[in-house]
């Protein structure tokens, strides 16, 4: 028989096993340094607010005015070019061998044109017998297929350099030279470009939307994040920063004010195993942002939630970083996500169909956790067999195989005796409709709010 109780302190609160524009006028900002309205006037609406980073992880950024920007990145052309897209790169290579060729050809020809190769008297219907510099390069085109085949080591024995002039050799080697700096540093931006840890970012998965609800007895702000590749994110850990306009004491408007959300990493719980996806906590207490924020308050809020998600590609070993941020209007008060890492027999299942999906929990509070604290409400648990069976558990239950006949499920609430702490036994449930009979006589999550001075 499995238990839990409902009631004890949940240690690692990143649980991945389920038992199945600047948009405010700065008259308006002393307002917005608030975190919540207490009721009081007409809230404003919610006015559009351009995303500082957009949900694929791009910075929506643009600079201007940018002194030498030229120069600037042309000191550094080995990252201008990594950076750069593939078209632009593959355009710059083309067109560095073209240069190359067309120069050194040109070099060629008149190298042959000064020695007398391209109008060497012919005497008895046959040419003379001066030694050219080039075999065989008797125009322009004759030269420019030379220094082609000069830097490609192509070779075919038709053309080639004589010892008659010793500048053509010079120029020969001073070819091959150029030719290998350039193959180099192509291959080097190919090779750094094609391994960059940014595209490992594209498999690293965050959910469409964030939610808000009572964890452990408190308000969280939750959002999942997942690993779609076998390979593992190694250190892996995350971050979240809270950006809107702030009106400071001095009248100073900053137009991105980024404050931190504590998501663990006072207590290590940052750092996460990212083998299956992963419920990321931030507990809205006194040191949130969102420690004023209610229901209502969130559906007037200006502000974007950017999350960050660092580690290193186990392949390479190198640095990766993904990206994706949440508006007011894409946080879900009152929601919480659907299971998706289910326990079968010899394994256990992510169902990434799940991955973005929530349900709504009745009885999440809609007041903000200020309110909470300042009336000292305390979320209880209510009477135990009521809230014992929940979302969950029924998702966990279906997903089990059908021939455990044998398996106990329980959940267990609180108390020094059965009768006391409320234990619910679950036994050999012979269908799904057996199931769905005992969740229609049970509520889903009921809460009960009590304050302190009546427990």
């Amino acid at each position: 028989m499995i238990q839990r109780a409902m009631g004890s302190v949940r240690v690692n609160r990143y649980s991945i096993v389920s038992t199945e524009e600047d948009g405010h006028k700065v008259s308006t900002l002393g307002s917005m340094n608030g975190h919540s309205r207490n009721g009081k006037g007409h809230a404003p609406r919610r006015k559009h607010r351009n995303r500082f980073v957009k949900k694929n992880g791009q910075c929506n950024v643009y600079f201007a005015n940018l002194s030498n920007k030229s120069q600037r990145y042309m000191a550094d052309i080995f990252t201008t070019c990594v950076d750069t897209r593939w078209r632009y790169m593959l355009m710059i290579f083309s067109a560095a061998f073209l240069v190359s060729w067309l120069f050194f050809g040109f070099l060629f020809w008149c190298i042959a044109f000064f020695h007398g190769d391209l109008n060497a008297p012919v005497v008895g219907g046959s040419p003379s017998l001066l030694k050219p510099c080039i075999m065989h390069v008797n125009s322009f085109l004759g030269a420019f297929l030379f220094s082609v085949e000069t830097q490609t080591t192509i070779g075919y024995g038709f053309r080639c350099v004589t010892e008659e002039c010793p500048l053509a050799i010079m120029a020969v080697v001073v070819q091959s030279i150029v030719g290998c700096v350039i193959d180099s540093f192509m291959i080097g931006t190919i090779m750094a470009k094609m391994a960059r840890p940014k595209k490992r970012a594209q498999t690293l998965l965050f959910s469409h939307h964030a939610v808000i609800s009572v964890r452990d007895g408190k308000l969280c702000l939750m959002w999942r994040v997942g690993n779609l590749r076998r390979s593992h994110i190694v250190e892996a850990h995350v971050r979240a920063q809270l950006i809107k306009p702030y009106m400071t004491e001095e009248g100073e408007y900053l137009p991105l004010d980024q404050r931190d959300l504590n998501v663990g990493y006072d207590v290590g719980l940052d750092r996460i195993f990212l083998v299956s996806p992963i419920i990321i906590v931030h507990e809205i207490d006194e040191e949130s942002p969102l420690y004023g924020i209610g229901k209502e308050e969130l559906e007037t809020e200006n502000f974007e939630i950017v999350v960050i998600l660092e580690g290193m590609v186990e392949a390479t070993a190198m640095t990766t970083q993904a990206r994706s941020s949440y508006l007011a209007s894409e946080i879900l008060w009152g929601h919480r996500f659907e299971p998706v890492v289910f326990e079968e027999k010899n394994h256990y299942k992510v169902d990434y169909s799940r991955f973005h999906k929530t349900y709504e929990v009745a009885g999440t509070p809609c007041c903000s956790a200020r309110e909470l604290q300042e009336s000292k409400m305390t979320i209880l648990p209510s009477p135990p067999p009521p809230s014992a069976f929940c979302y969950e558990n029924e998702l966990a239950l279906v997903s089990q195989d059908e021939d455990e006949d044998d398996d106990e499920v329980g959940v267990v609430l609180g108390g020094s005796t059965k009768e006391e702490g409320g234990v619910i036994q679950m036994m050999d449930f012979g269908s799904h409709l057996d199931l769905e009979r005992l969740q229609a006589t049970l509520p889903l999550d009921t809460i009960s709010y009590r304050r302190e001075s009546a427990i």
